[in-house]
C-alpha cells in the first residue's frame, strides 16, 4: 500500500472529476482539510462558478472519500518547526508537509509553486498516480 498526503486542491479535483482512488493507495491529510474544502467550495458558489447544489454534492463526495485525517500534537509541532525552518508565516502548507514526513510515501498537490518549494524536503507525486492501481508509485523526490 502506498500512502499519499493530498491537499485541498487534490481533494477538490478528485470530487469534481468523480475519480475513485484504487484501494491500494491510502490517502492522508491534516484535519484542516475539512475547513479548507468547505471554504473553497463555498467561495466557488459565492463567485458563481458552481451552484450551491454542486458545491454541496462535491463536499459530500469529499467527506465520503477514504481520507484519513490526522492532527495530533506531534504533527502540529512538526508543522510549526517546518514553517520556522522554511520561513513560512502560515502553517497550513507546513501541516501537509509535516504529515508527509511523518506518515506518507509522497505528497500530491496541484499547486506547482508549493511542489517546487518542497523539492528535497518531501517526495512528491503527480495526481495521475492516484488513478493507477497495482503499481508502486514513483515519487519524484527521494529525500525526507
Amino acid at each position: 500500500m502506498t500512502r499519499f498526503v493530498v491537499d485541498c486542491g487534490v481533494a477538490l479535483h478528485l470530487a469534481s472529476e468523480r475519480i475513485e482512488v484504487p484501494a491500494e493507495h491510502e490517502l492522508l491529510a491534516p484535519t484542516l482539510l475539512r475547513s479548507q474544502t468547505l471554504s473553497a467550495l463555498h467561495e466557488a458558489v459565492q463567485r458563481g462558478e458552481i451552484s450551491a447544489k454542486v458545491g454541496l454534492e462535491r463536499l459530500a463526495h469529499i467527506w465520503a472519500m477514504p481520507i484519513r485525517l490526522l492532527g495530533d500534537a506531534v504533527l502540529r509541532r512538526r508543522a510549526w518547526d517546518l514553517a520556522e525552518q522554511l520561513g513560512w508565516a502560515e502553517t497550513y502548507d507546513a501541516e501537509y508537509i509535516a504529515l508527509t514526513q511523518l506518515q506518507a510515501d509522497a505528497f500530491i498537490t496541484l499547486d506547482t509553486e508549493l511542489a517546487r518549494r518542497v523539492e528535497g524536503i518531501v517526495p512528491t507525486a503527480p495526481i495521475e498516480t492516484l488513478q493507477t492501481g497495482s503499481r508502486r508509485a514513483s515519487p519524484s523526490s527521494k529525500q525526507r
